[in-house]
């Protein structure tokens, strides 16, 4: 549908009917354009229906005026089969519930958009589980689990979704409701006939495997098995007919588990291991090898790893079985686990493999198309044996992993997908591909459907009478072709359409360096292949990524809903107008740049500097928002109020209604928020006015930054005390620039009188600039702040940062902005935390002991970028007990000061940080090493949270008082 009359006419007759939601702008179809796979296709509109009412008038006009129709769920599929040049019908946002679930007939009643893991969350309590789960499991939905036939590592215990399905209400094409089951229930008109006229056919012409998910499964309507029309249906990907309700049976979950890691030499070696296995009755197979594995020192040693999970009503049990497996297997190391911690954190190397393999050692990309044949489990080493040999021959390159007690093998492959040679070479690699599995026995896939991916050569599986025969089907199903077209049956060629197609050819012209995309900011968007980790509704353990989704519970507010519509703007076809988009602004404009995404994304998308980088082009020239001269130029204006030294005038003003309203609003500052009082004294004039420096011991560098010079000054003085209390000697950045050594402690000066005349300056490392994106002026900043530093870079004295944002920017940003500068890479590799300088420089030193437990929440940029390993053991040393959780505080620099985002600031602080803090028990230390985390909790709980510099120098003050 071209004509724009038409498209008017579609979108307001579907408002006018659809109860749900009608999206036909841009942002709702940019955001559906691409699933996890390959391809892209560009729909008129989106569709989230709230009933199956809304479905079948959904078809009915899309029927009408011959309009494809396409359902999505999560959005996760591998091989195109989620987008639609039609309509979209999203599922996750209205239909998404759990309508009922029945402990003692152990089943389920669910909406498609039911997300799995909330199904297992109900179940749990009542010791049930669904059996199948996929490692997209924290946002992958029932229904398109039962559109692609869906597995998972569990599969060897309980089979595939299509077991675990017992009755599914469906509308067809043509507006028939019908209720699927056994013995032809539900089944459309001239299903049967067709059926009865091929069984000799049906009966001969599938693999036994228990991986077959390719075609349709229509030998599961054969007499002799019960002529199953659920399962027949299950693994159709959309295209027979749209589900709206299903009832799912649920298995028993074990009472106890214990995890039984297997090292062998390579892969070849699991592989050949693993059916000898499945006799002990396993939960799980699952294999990889080391390449997938960002650090092995959780794993016993070897090249690669089966995962065998064992079950048991005692966790006793569990390991015994566990390790019996152990000892029958050939093996050159191996662990069990039964601590559920120490399980889920191997099981997550297993589930981040599918982004993971995405990039290969040398971080060349790699992508999915043969992301999941299936084989008879015996035939799985001499398969990969041929798999590897056909990928030489190709001089192509990926690594296998996944279920190998099943036979299927996942692996992303470094396909070129940009050059016209390139996806020649795909297309041949897979036609021999083809060839291969089914030389072996196996099936085109074990888990992700076909897809566009793979139906083109299911003629090489089936034969052509077969697949002529899953078009009849189809025919009977859908006679008008509207669902799905172009999967399964008629496909489109798997070449056809690639997402990589509509991007530029030549590099974007960008500020950054993108070093690990090659300075490609087309690279870099590429990175997100829709896994969809973002979308989680919770995090666990330390997990950041993604506060805003889970928020808002929106796309647009993910990083891969952000990631789409910066693809869409490069491509230019949907977002039209480049770097001025709105929709990208508008999306972006909730992202809290807390740097969750650049660690807790697989394939580590770094929304932080993306949308630095869209800020920064999207207002060249332009007026910007009032926050970004308020907050954006907070240094400046906090250096103005300590040279005219009106802090209490300031203060004063702040806290006198009429003038900080004014004040928010001209400023662009959330009306909600309080001013923070700015320090009477800052940090720096404290340190002039010490008269008892350290003279000796190794010489640190402490970072001045804005925050603890100007508003949180006693984090500093603290951090003074106990880095000299550790035998360390404490300089200050020079604020003149020197033409050498010695480093300046905040009062030398120049020996050279011409240098005076440039004037005296602060380090900082231009944080509140980047996050506006106001890059020339980062630039700018940091290029001073370098040359502050020069004499420091000189020597071996590490800078001290204590506020984790700074320091995450000092790490990052800075010479990633100044790549063409070799200082910032040099300053970079300086910068330490807190408690990194006490363990590298002061290896000796003891803390004091608090005895008391902590509650608060790790910095999201500390969790990001720096790690807080050293954190834990100085906090463990200071017997300091207790967990940090996880998330964001939610205020995140400038972004909860601004106007617009004080409720969803507020949330993303609800979710873990202010619960943990009001459960604490008395006596609790709440930690917050950043600003805004302290900030954060003061304005939202009334609680003061401390820098661990604080918490030790005031334990040493207590000792020191108590003579100890």
């Amino acid at each position: 549908m071209t004509d724009f009359g038409d498209l008017a006419a579609l979108e307001a007759e579907l408002r006018r009917i659809v109860r749900g939601d009608v999206g036909f702008d841009v942002t709702s179809r940019a955001l559906v354009t691409m699933d996890a796979s390959n391809y892209r296709r560009v729909p008129l509109g989106v569709v989230a229906p709230r009933d199956a009412d809304d479905v079948a008038a959904v078809l009915e006009v899309c029927r009408e005026r011959r309009v494809p129709v396409v359902a999505r769920g999560g959005g996760t599929s591998i091989a195109g089969q989620a987008t639609g040049t039609g309509v979209v019908l999203d599922f996750t946002r209205h239909m998404n519930r759990l309508v009922s679930l029945d402990p003692e007939a152990r089943t389920a009643v669910v909406q498609p958009g039911l997300v799995l893991d909330r199904l297992q969350e109900a179940a749990a309590p009542h010791g049930l589980r669904f059996g199948p789960d996929p490692s997209t499991h924290s946002r992958c939905t029932l229904g398109g689990m039962i559109g692609n036939n869906s597995c998972g590592s569990h599969s060897v215990a309980w089979g595939t979704t299509a077991d675990s399905v017992r009755e599914l209400d469906v509308v067809t094409a043509r507006g028939r409701r019908l209720r699927l089951g056994q013995d032809w229930a539900g089944a459309p008109d001239g299903l049967r006939e067709l059926v009865d006229g091929e069984l000799a056919r049906l009966r001969t012409g599938f693999p036994e495997l228990p991986r077959r998910i390719s075609g349709y499964a229509l030998d599961a309507l054969l007499p002799e098995l019960g002529a199953d029309v659920v399962r027949s249906f299950c693994g159709s990907e959309g295209t027979l007919g749209i589900l709206t309700e299903a009832v799912v049976r649920l298995v028993e979950a074990p009472r106890a588990r214990a995890l039984a890691v297997l090292a062998y030499a390579d892969e070849g070696a699991a592989a050949e291991a693993a059916a000898g296995l499945l006799p002990f009755a396993p939960l799980t197979v699952e294999g990889m090898a080391a390449d997938l594995v960002p650090s092995a020192t959780a794993l016993p040693k070897g090249g690669a790893w089966l995962f065998v999970e064992t079950g048991g009503e005692s966790p006793g049990e569990a390991r015994a079985r566990a390790e019996a497996i152990v000892r029958a297997a050939d093996v050159i190391d191996a662990l069990v686990v039964t601590d559920p911690a120490g399980q889920r954190a191997l099981w997550r190397i297993r589930e981040d493999a599918s982004g993971t393999a995405t990039r290969m050692p040398d971080g060349s990309e790699a992508w999915p198309g043969w992301e999941d044949c299936a084989v008879p489990p015996a035939r799985l080493g001499a398969y990969l044996r041929d798999f590897r040999a056909l990928m030489a021959a190709h001089g192509l390159r990926g690594t296998p992993y996944g279920h190998f007690g099943d036979g299927c093998i996942h692996v992303r492959i470094d396909f070129d997908l940009l050059t016209e040679a390139g996806v020649a070479r795909f297309r041949r690699f897979s036609e021999e591909l083809a060839e291969l599995v089914v030389a072996h026995g196996g099936s085109l896939s074990g888990e992700h459907g076909d897809g566009q991916a793979r139906a083109e050569l299911l003629p090489r599986m089936y034969g052509e009478e077969m697949v002529g025969l899953f078009e009849r089907v189809k025919g009977v199903w859908d006679p008008d072709d509207l669902l799905n077209p172009g999967m399964l049956v008629r496909p489109a060629p798997l070449d056809a359409g690639l997402r990589f197609s509509v991007l530029p050819r030549e590099p974007v012209d960008v500020s950054f360096g993108y070093p690990s995309d090659r300075g490609d900011f087309s690279a870099a968007v590429r990175r997100c292949v829709g896994v969809a980790k973002c979308r989680t509704a919770s995090v666990s353990g330390s997990s950041v990524m993604c506060p805003s989704f889970r928020a808002t519970g929106e796309e647009e507010h993910s990083t891969r809903g952000r990631a789409r519509l910066l693809h869409e703007m490069l491509a230019g076809e949907v977002v039209t107008d480049g770097w001025r988009s709105t929709e990208v602004r508008d999306a972006l404009d909730l992202c809290l740049s807390c740097k969750g995404c650049r660690s807790d994304c697989p394939v580590e998308v770094d929304m932080a500097t993306y949308k630095a980088e869209f800020l920064h082009h999207h207002y060249a020239g332009r007026r910007r928002p009032a926050a970004h001269y308020t907050m954006g130029w907070l240094p400046v204006w906090l250096r103005v109020v300590s040279r005219t030294r009106t802090a209490p005038l300031v203060n004063a003003l702040a806290r006198f209604r009429p003038f900080a309203w004014t004040a928010k609003r001209l400023g662009g500052i959330a009306p909600e928020r309080d001013i923070p009082r700015v320090a009477s004294r800052t940090f720096s004039r404290w340190w002039d006015q010490r008269q008892d420096k350290a003279e000796r011991g190794d010489l640190v560098v402490l970072w001045p930054d804005t925050f603890t010079e100007h508003l949180s000054p006693s984090v500093g003085q603290a951090a003074v005390r106990v880095l000299e209390a550790a035998g360390l000697r404490v300089a200050l950045p020079p604020t003149v620039r020197l033409e050498k050594p010695p480093v300046g402690d905040g009062r030398t000066v120049a020996l050279d009188p011409l240098s005076l005349l440039r004037g005296r300056g602060r380090v900082c490392c231009g944080l509140t600039y980047v996050s506006t994106g106001q890059l020339d002026r980062a630039r700018a900043v940091m290029r001073r702040t370098l040359d502050l530093m020069e004499p420091v870079l000189e020597t071996d004295a590490p800078v001290v940062v204590l506020e984790p944002s700074c320091a995450a920017a000092l790490r990052t940003d800075v010479p990633e902005l100044l790549h063409d500068d070799p200082r910032a890479a040099r300053l970079a590799a300086k910068v330490l935390t807190f408690a990194e300088t006490l363990e590298r420089h002061a290896p000796g030193w003891t803390p004091p002991r608090v005895d008391r437990p902590v509650a608060g929440q790790t910095h999201c940029h500390q969790h990001a970028v720096l790690g807080d390993a050293a954190d834990l053991r100085l906090r463990a040393a200071a017997r300091l007990s207790g967990d940090l959780s996880g998330g964001c505080c939610g205020l995140a620099g400038n972004f909860g000061f601004e106007k617009g985002h004080h409720e969803v600031s507020a949330a993303c602080a609800e979710e873990q940080l202010l619960p943990s803090v009001r459960d604490a028990p008395d006596g609790t230390v709440v930690l917050a090493d950043g600003f805004s985390c302290r900030t954060q909790l003061e304005q939202l709980a009334g609680v003061r949270g401390r820098h661990l510099a604080e918490v030790l120098a005031a334990a040493m003050e207590e000792a020191a008082g108590q003579g100890l």
